[in-house]
């Protein structure tokens, strides 16, 4: 079977705070509508590296390619034009606007139409059209009128998905999406993961085993900011390092 297109390539990225070594030498790859999951205790360096894959954080050294392109210079704008988006650990929603008004925000902000004042929002039929596509793709149409903080916690949580799938991304990082969800919440996160368009190619933190489990068929595991080991889920599950370091089981 021929190898799938590379969506996104790490090549010895490191990050050094000082005399910390917070990433070091990562290498992975990422291939077009791959599902790859990133698993590690706390302080592994997860979050740093993805600080470092879309920006926010510059490199100490290595490089950052989306489909061959060198990346590693761009700021997060750059990257988000050719295709990258990302979630949060911490919500970011406006809580008294309904549903379809943040979707509307996410959707016009990526738009030169959201420097023009002098035209009413209704004037840009696209934006409505977009934002109708995406709430019914992800099953929130009849909740559109719905204030943000009165939907559920769950829900909260697939909304900022939504949200960053208003730039229509090639690849999407997803910083722990079921953080503070009950396990029922869980279950129906991993569901919505599932259901997401299978040509985007994903990038996923988490510490509830069951959804990385169940959404990433390859897992990457940190320690210490170093890659320890990566392979196919059903691999990385029964690696007796990974179930000492990240289970606490030895």
């Amino acid at each position: 079977m021929a190898e799938t297109e590379t969506a996104l390539e790490l090549k010895s990225v490191t990050k050094q705070f000082g005399g910390l070594m917070a990433v070091n030498d990562v290498t992975l790859r990422l291939g077009q509508g791959e599902r790859r999951g990133i698993l590690g205790p706390n302080g592994a360096g997860k979050t740093t590296l993805f600080h470092l894959i879309t920006g926010v954080l510059p490199l100490t050294s290595g490089e950052v390619l989306m489909y061959g392109q060198d990346v590693s210079d761009w700021k997060t704008h750059r990257r988000v034009a050719m295709g990258m988006a990302r979630t949060f650990q911490i919500t970011s929603l406006f809580p008294r606007l309904s549903v379809m008004d943040n979707v509307i925000l996410a959707v016009q902000g990526l738009r030169k139409m959201k420097m023009v004042m002098w035209r009413p929002l209704s004037s840009f039929p696209e934006v409505f059209e977009k934002t109708e596509q995406l709430l019914t793709q992800a099953g929130f149409w009849e909740l559109k009128d719905t204030e943000v903080r009165n939907l559920s916690h769950g829900e909260q949580r697939q909304l900022e998905i939504v949200l960053a799938l208003a730039s229509d991304p090639k690849v999407l990082l997803l910083d722990e999406p079921s953080a503070g969800l009950a396990t029922g919440e869980s279950r129906e996160m991993a569901d919505f993961l599932k259901s997401l368009d299978p040509n985007i190619s994903i990038l996923i933190i988490e510490h509830d085993l069951d959804v990385i489990f169940e959404v990433a068929s390859h897992i990457s595991v940190l320690h210490y900011g170093e890659l320890l080991t990566d392979g196919p889920a059903d691999q990385i599950r029964n690696d007796p390092r990974v179930q000492e370091i990240y289970l606490g089981k030895g």
